[in-house]
């Protein structure tokens, strides 16, 4: 099993419920996408994200990324080879009749690979994007260069390629909370637990799979949530926490998280953290 999918799935033969991947997966969807927003918004002005823009992503997720890229008038595809239940919410997200605009007919979302999204009438993609942050995953990076391996060819020559990875540890708040998963995943701790980000995580991933590094960014991206549930539930769909949950139980993992949180719980109930995220521009070959 790639670092890819640990994040999606837990083992059947692990200690843990099996998680509702379906719940999951709307989780992701209507509380933690969206606070990756600030990150999809700055790199999209930066590389002039628009008509024109022929714009492949890897690991699309829900969509959310894609539908703010087809806004600005991009044709986009989007590929998820590790969560179909993401996927689904992806394609209802982008029914032209949910956003109030007339179809593309070059909007295409793809269950697999990046390979899966090439043929022979589909032009060289303009812009690559891999919007799900590595750098807390022990092995993350190495699910990722597969992907950056496979779509690489199907970009046009020096076509952008963006990845994006958690800030220092010291300029995200969410940090101190995602050491719960750590802590209880020890002895899992190859199979896909928490780890501090490094400074040259994503400089690392895009050298190994031949792209060359050209320029790079820092957003604010602050985690903010309605409340504890929500607060909870937002992080518990990043997948960060299976390896975490496998290892002890649900139970165990809800209340040393709410417990990790509630620095972060202000008066009026809302759960506010501060985060940066990093961004890398990398060139094809």
């Amino acid at each position: 099993m790639t670092p890819t999918l640990v994040r999606q799935h837990l083992s059947p033969a692990g200690h843990g419920p099996r998680v509702d991947l379906c719940a999951r997966a709307r989780d992701w969807s209507e509380i933690q996408e969206r606070m990756l927003v600030p990150l999809f918004e700055a790199v999209y002005e930066r590389l002039q994200v628009g008509v024109g823009t022929r714009l492949l992503g890897l690991g699309c997720g829900s969509g959310l990324a894609l539908l703010m890229a087809a806004s600005r008038g991009a044709a986009v595809t989007g590929v998820e080879p590790s969560s179909p239940q993401r996927l689904a919410l992806a394609r209802e997200r982008l029914r032209p009749e949910a956003w109030g605009t007339r179809a593309r007919a070059n909007t295409r979302l793809v269950d697999g690979s990046p390979r899966d999204a090439a043929g022979a009438a589909t032009p060289a993609y303009s812009l690559v994007t891999a919007f799900e942050p590595i750098g807390c995953l022990a092995g993350d990076s190495e699910g990722l260069r597969e992907l950056l391996e496979a779509a690489a060819p199907l970009a046009e020559r020096g076509a952008p390629v963006v990845l994006a990875g958690w800030g220092p540890p010291e300029r995200c708040t969410t940090s101190s909370v995602l050491r719960v998963a750590a802590k209880l995943a020890d002895p899992l701790r190859s199979a896909g637990s928490w780890r501090p980000a490094l400074r040259d995580d994503l400089e690392e991933v895009a050298q190994r799979a031949g792209l060359k590094p050209d320029g790079s960014g820092r957003v604010a991206c602050p985690f903010g949530y309605a409340d504890m549930d929500s607060a909870l539930r937002g992080l518990l769909s990043t997948g960060l926490f299976d390896a975490a949950i496998t290892a002890t139980d649900q139970a165990q993992v809800d209340k040393e998280l709410t417990e990790a949180l509630h620095p972060y719980l202000r008066r009026d109930g809302t759960v506010w953290m501060p985060n940066v995220f990093r961004y890398l521009i990398a060139r094809t070959p």
